[in-house]
């Protein structure tokens, strides 16, 4: 058997005391990091919460809120489109957020009681126009009510039939997804408050039938393809569930906030006295 010999190299003999350690999961790490997603600009959108954060911190609930408002503008006129179904693959992508259903929600409270204290003072102001001009008042109780129903209605139900379709073993969407899908969906009826401020009785309903309609495809074709994944078939039925409360919800709109009309009512008679 033949050996070789091999010359020891004179660092190999320095020891422990001749090495350098250098770390890269320090400072030099999260400057990198943040070099990265710094240069992914406003268009950068966190997967999820943070997994050291807990849910009580607000740091868990930062990256749901950190998405620019080009994408948030894009996620609110889509849903006005019928030919986008698969609106959470399609736009909610890469992830959901909870800013843009919040500001959404929050926007249509303000517009449903500011628009309806307008459109009350236009109706006082026609009914008696040689009245002297009268200061515009608002009825806060209006404000109350139009936070009860948006919230209770863009918040809580998302959230209950989360809950529900998890208790039934359907777990093909999440509870941020459920409410960026009812938060979003809700955005049509901002313009449409703001053009019921128009007298015109017909008008409105016109409007409000419009709004259901557009809201309401939008919901029960995204909604149903998730209710059709259950095993036990009678859980689609719960899509009539919500389309007779997603009407109530529409009607309470009209009813509560635009049934301020003239004395003498410009156009056909309001077929709900």
């Amino acid at each position: 058997m033949a050996y070789v010999a091999i010359d020891s190299d004179e660092r190999m003999e320095e020891g422990p005391e001749g090495l350098q350690f250098q770390s890269f999961l320090g400072t030099d790490a999260r400057t990198a990091n943040q070099g990265t997603n710094a240069s992914r600009g406003a268009w950068f959108i966190s997967d999820g919460p943070s997994k050291n954060a807990g849910f009580w911190t607000l740091d868990y609930y930062q990256p749901y809120f950190d998405v620019d408002t080009q994408t948030v503008l894009r996620r609110c006129y889509t849903t006005l489109l019928p030919r986008s179904p698969h609106y959470l693959s399609a736009h909610l992508t890469p992830s959901a957020d909870l800013y843009g259903p919040f500001w959404t929600l929050t926007t249509l409270i303000f517009a449903l009681f500011v628009c309806s204290s307008l459109a009350s003072s236009i109706a006082a102001y026609l009914s008696h126009p040689d009245a002297p001009a009268a200061v515009l008042e608002y009825d806060f109780g209006l404000l109350s009510i139009a936070t009860a129903v948006v919230y209770s209605y863009g918040l809580g139900v998302p959230v209950l039939l989360w809950l529900a379709l998890r208790y039934l073993g359907v777990g093909e969407w999440s509870v941020v997804e459920a409410v960026a899908l009812w938060g979003y969906g809700q955005f049509v009826w901002i313009p449409v408050s703001v053009i019921c401020v128009v007298p015109v009785p017909i008008v409105r309903w016109v409007l409000v039938g419009i709004a259901f309609g557009i809201s309401g495809w939008y919901l029960v074709a995204n909604v149903y393809p998730i209710l059709a994944t259950a095993d036990a078939k009678p859980v689609r039925l719960i899509i009539i569930l919500l389309a007779v409360l997603h009407a109530a919800v529409a009607l309470s709109f009209k009813v509560l906030f635009f049934s301020y009309y003239v004395v003498k009512e410009v156009g056909p008679a309001d077929p709900l006295p």
